[in-house]
């Protein structure tokens, strides 16, 4: 095994079972918080964050996925990307202040301000962390990154508990976000050993500029758009409706996070070490892309069989109406990891400019179903965004076959042939009786089930995304296990 290869294996496997610990802890604590509060707290702080979401794009404009990117990087360019961070996250935590009363007036609900204001300082924190995390995700150490999300989580997710406990109501969820953000900090510092000089470049920035700017745009678009809905649904519907949307979008999240983000988090810096060895780079796209179709598809199958008992599992009868949505959310899942995955191709070749115009043509698609699928409700949205999604990665397989000259069906074949047979599994385990049975029972009934059709159908068929995930997780655990994590 090559040492890129070696790196990328171990990147992998920390990323990959930090993002089970993380998403572990953070299940954890809010299935408390989910049984101590009201979904209308959840609600007044998902309409605090999409604001605060959407300013974060504007903390580096895009320069940390710049430094990732390019070859050499000088001490300079660290540094001033660092001094630019925190100019950029003080501006951000005034003009929020500044703001809050507005925020709470688009809202219709002055109880948002005293939390608006109290969020605020998240920028001046975060900045202070990017060129740690930036450095780290460069150099393929994700085990550092691992251990200060995990540690970040449990000390942020006790306090936030304690509070709640304590009647301290939606201010919970308020401290979870700042000490989140304030522990990570702490440890990556710790971690990296880095410290800015200080030396203050223009040029340094210059020269990161035309790729990171582009980054900016297209992640800009991609935060708006994600975030637009909260925006609609705290606006026309109430903050306990908006709890339930947000609760169940949260889930669907981590299930394609836990499928995919481990793969999409280190495949970045990975293709730009190998962006000019053409050859290598599709055989690394093809493989990934195979495995991330059979474990999305796997997951997400079982997600929507279980979606109701798993919501009264975790957080209780009360939060039953996210099921609902989650169900829905569950049919469009796929369309993150698999186009997670085609967009790293051309930010790892350094095509910024095809990244962005590819942004622009899926936002349209989006913008349409805003102002169309709020018509029927949120339901009509939902189904609206999974058809969006699908037509998404459409649009993505088209630009990544034509900047790595493979054929559109190559890169379409394994996400088609996963989607047929997870239908098919979801149909055929449908069709059991289940009405005998306990709600815990019938969890892990659903889910055994179609986890034993899913695979009996990919061994029959021998399709290759099964052949990629079986020898690279043999690869994986022998990898481990000679390394000793």
């Amino acid at each position: 095994m090559d040492d890129l290869k070696s790196k990328g294996v171990g990147a992998f496997f920390w990323d990959f079972f930090g993002k089970i610990a993380r998403h572990g802890t953070t299940f954890i604590v809010t299935i408390f918080l989910a049984r101590l509060l009201e979904p209308s707290d959840f609600g007044l702080i998902a309409m605090v964050m999409v604001i605060v979401m959407v300013a974060f794009v504007f903390t580096d404009v895009g320069l940390g996925g710049a430094l990732i990117q390019r070859r050499r990087v000088l001490p300079v360019h660290f540094a001033s990307v660092f001094y630019f961070n925190l100019l950029i996250g003080g501006l951000l935590t005034l003009i929020t202040l500044l703001s809050a009363g507005w925020i709470s007036g688009f809202y219709g609900n002055p109880r948002l301000i005293p939390l608006i204001q109290a969020i605020s300082p998240l920028f001046v924190i975060n900045a202070f962390g990017s060129i740690q995390t930036s450095k780290l995700r460069k150099e393929l150490d994700y085990a550092a990154l691992t251990k200060a999300e995990v540690s970040s989580g449990v000390l942020s997710g006790a306090v936030s508990i304690l509070l709640a406990w304590g009647g301290a109501g939606v201010w919970s969820l308020a401290a979870q976000v700042l000490m989140r953000a304030l522990f990570y900090d702490l440890f990556v510092w710790y971690s990296s050993r880095w410290l800015p000089s200080l030396s203050f470049s223009f040029k340094a920035l210059r020269q990161l500029w035309g790729f990171g700017f582009r980054m900016f745009l297209s992640a800009l678009l991609e935060t708006i758009y994600s975030k637009l809905d909260v925006m609609i649904i705290g606006k026309l519907f109430s903050p306990a409706v908006l709890g339930f949307f947000d609760q169940a979008r949260r889930l669907d999240l981590m299930v394609t996070q836990l499928s995919s983000g481990s793969f999409v988090a280190v495949l970045f810096p990975v293709l730009s070490k190998v962006q000019n060895n053409l050859p290598r780079f599709q055989t690394i796209v093809i493989k990934t892309l195979g495995i991330i179709s059979f474990v999305t598809f796997f997951l997400l199958g079982i997600m929507y069989l279980v979606s109701e008992e798993l919501i009264v599992l975790l957080f209780s009868d009360k939060w039953l109406p996210s099921a609902a949505y989650f169900k829905i959310l569950v049919l469009g899942g796929f369309a993150y990891p698999v186009s997670a995955l085609l967009v790293n191709i051309l930010t790892g070749r350094g095509n910024s400019k095809a990244f962005l115009r590819l942004e622009i043509y899926k936002k349209t698609v989006l913008t349409v179903n805003l102002f169309v699928g709020f018509l029927w409700g949120i339901e009509g949205y939902l189904y609206g965004l999974a058809a969006a999604g699908a037509l998404s990665v459409v649009l993505n397989i088209v630009f990544a076959s034509r900047e790595i000259r493979l054929p559109f069906w190559v890169l379409a074949k394994p996400v088609v042939t996963q989607m047929a047979i997870a239908a098919a599994a979801v149909g055929i385990v449908s069709l059991l009786p289940n009405e005998n049975y306990g709600i815990l029972l019938l969890f892990f009934v659903k889910s055994i089930s179609f986890a034993v059709v899913y695979v009996v159908i990919n061994r029959v068929l021998r399709t290759s995304s099964y052949e990629y995930f079986s020898k690279e997780a043999i690869q994986i655990v022998s990898h481990t296990m000679k390394r000793g994590y």
